[in-house]
């Protein structure tokens, strides 16, 4: 590769040999077929040939994932079918699509119309839930699991168990879908791009602002991927620690917790950054209207020149982007610096998805939980990794040979084996694909030594502050800032207001409720009262 891509310190995954090692994967790579070091077989009841499947519903979000999304009736979907055949089971999924989710979980619970599992995307106080937890909806799983889960007790860590934990009664309510890397998002760049503009790989956010106008010199359309809401654009955010989302409250030098934009010095920086791409091009004039599919597909047909996506998604997407533009290249590069030498995106709690069992369902209860108990077994990584054997991987000397797909059909089939039908895993990045390629093997290197070395940690309280959930306009959610504050910093990225006028918009935040915010938030830190760093 040429000088730009040698940079010191930095750590690149080029997608220039992904559609050839997974071409060649059927040849000389196999399966490495890597034992869950805490699934056994003791725990794991599996299907009794016996017994009558347990039948029960599901709720779940579409996450955006193409494959479930398109289908006509994912209850007979293949896969489905097969997971029921593993585990003895009789599926009723419900789909919540991903945009409406929060309205759609909110009507389910208003209508008493609750499935015998409900889907979370966390905590046992996210606002999905309706506070369906306090109101007894959910059953305690504590029995449950100590007599049907010893391997999700033994495969799940204290701190995503203590998310799923009532810190005054005890009871766990929930099963965590977990993330052991919490930096998960990243930085990626059009490599071949940035080698026809001559630049090498920016560090700061003054050496990305000078390559985003390289990159619209030679007619990118968007230098920077912009998205509604500022989700997975808020690079700059990060790089001035000020994100303000919920589990970005910080300790200020009063003594004080507060959201991290009440850092006014930075956060003014943050906004010029994206009031100036907004004036030059260097974002789309309808950045803030992109919802994700649009997103997605900018990016993968080849429009965009930067942008933050979870790093775990780059086999796909970049096997998409290289069949779409051949001669694409993409690298996953430490994300840019602001004035405190660091920088990243807000990292994730330990809990991704969550799953409780309806009151209602008791009868049910310990077969649902041998479910998901199942879902951290070697037959299940394996059934999840790479599908049907037969149909989609074959056996060769009793090791799993695998090819690794690269058009959007296969690839989409595989983001919803590995990470939306395997509802109980560490979603990190899946080891048994990202093994098979020397792409996914860079992807696994960039987890390890170089997203771990960057992004945001704040103080998170959950149960979330009374004073938040009592005033709509100040809660934030896990990657959105709140609507007052979103509003006003839209207003100035759009020209209709001056920077220095966000000082107004925290003075409207502490006479609606913000005072009482603050002082929740700093009670509770000094306290310990479920406050998480």
């Amino acid at each position: 590769m040429t000088r730009f891509l040698t940079r010191a310190g930095v750590l690149l995954t080029t997608f220039a040999v992904l559609v050839a090692c997974s071409g060649n994967n059927g040849g000389n790579e196999e399966a490495n077929a890597t034992k869950s070091p805490t699934a056994t077989n003791n725990g794991n009841e599996t299907a009794d040939e016996n017994k009558e499947p347990v039948k029960f519903s599901i709720s779940m979000r579409t996450l955006n994932v193409a494959y479930v999304e398109k289908h006509p009736d994912i209850n007979e979907d293949k896969y489905v079918k097969k997971l029921e055949e593993m585990t003895n089971a009789d599926l009723d999924i419900r789909l919540i699509p991903h945009n409406e989710y929060q309205d759609k979980m909110v009507q389910m619970f208003a209508t008493n119309d609750i499935p015998d599992v409900v889907q979370g995307s966390g905590g046992l106080s996210g606002a999905e839930l309706a506070g369906a937890v306090a109101n007894g909806v959910f059953l305690p799983l504590n029995d449950l699991l100590e007599e049907h889960g010893q391997d999700l007790l033994k495969f799940i860590p204290e701190e995503a168990w203590a998310r799923m934990t009532d810190s005054i009664t005890g009871n766990i309510y929930g099963i965590p879908e977990i993330l052991s890397n919490p930096s998960r998002r990243a930085t990626w760049i059009r490599t071949d791009l940035l080698e026809k503009v001559g630049k090498d790989i920016p560090t700061t956010v003054e050496e990305t602002m000078e390559v985003l106008r390289a990159f619209k010199e030679i007619g990118v359309e968007q230098p920077f991927a912009g998205r509604q809401n500022f989700k997975y654009s808020d690079t700059f955010f990060g790089a001035y620690d000020v994100f303000g989302y919920l589990n970005q409250f910080k300790l200020f030098p009063d003594g004080q917790v507060k959201p991290s934009f009440f850092d006014t010095e930075n956060m003014k920086k943050a906004i010029q950054v994206y009031k100036t791409m907004y004036d030059e091009g260097l974002i789309s004039k309808e950045f803030a209207t992109v919802e994700s599919t649009d997103f997605r597909s900018n990016i993968t047909s080849g429009k965009v020149g930067m942008w933050s996506m979870n790093a775990n998604e780059l086999p796909i997407w970049g096997a998409q982007l290289k069949s779409n533009v051949p001669e694409a290249e993409i690298a996953l590069i430490p994300s840019p610096v602001g004035t405190d030498g660091k920088g990243g995106y807000a990292h994730y709690n330990p809990v991704t998805r969550s799953f409780y069992i309806n009151a209602e369902a008791k009868d049910k209860a310990a077969d649902i939980v041998k479910f998901f108990n199942w879902m951290v077994s070697e037959e299940a990584e394996l059934f999840f990794s790479f599908g049907i054997e037969g149909e989609d991987y074959q056996v060769v000397n009793g090791e799993p040979k695998f090819e690794v797909p690269t058009d959007t059909e296969g690839t989409d089939k595989l983001r919803y084996l590995n990470y939306w039908l395997w509802m109980v895993q560490d979603t990190t990045y899946n080891k048994m694909v990202s093994s098979l390629s020397d792409s996914g093997l860079q992807m696994i290197d960039a987890f390890d030594n170089m997203l771990s070395k960057e992004g945001r940690r704040g103080i998170e309280f959950d149960p979330r502050l009374d004073a938040l959930i009592q005033n709509p306009d100040l809660t934030p959610k896990s990657d959105e800032m709140p609507p007052l504050v979103l509003e006003k910093v839209l207003r100035i990225v759009y020209g209709k207001d001056s920077v220095d006028s966000f000082d107004d918009v925290l003075e409207e935040y502490l006479s609606k409720g913000g005072n009482d915010v603050i002082k929740e938030a700093t009670e509770r830190y000094n306290s310990k009262e479920n406050a998480f760093e």
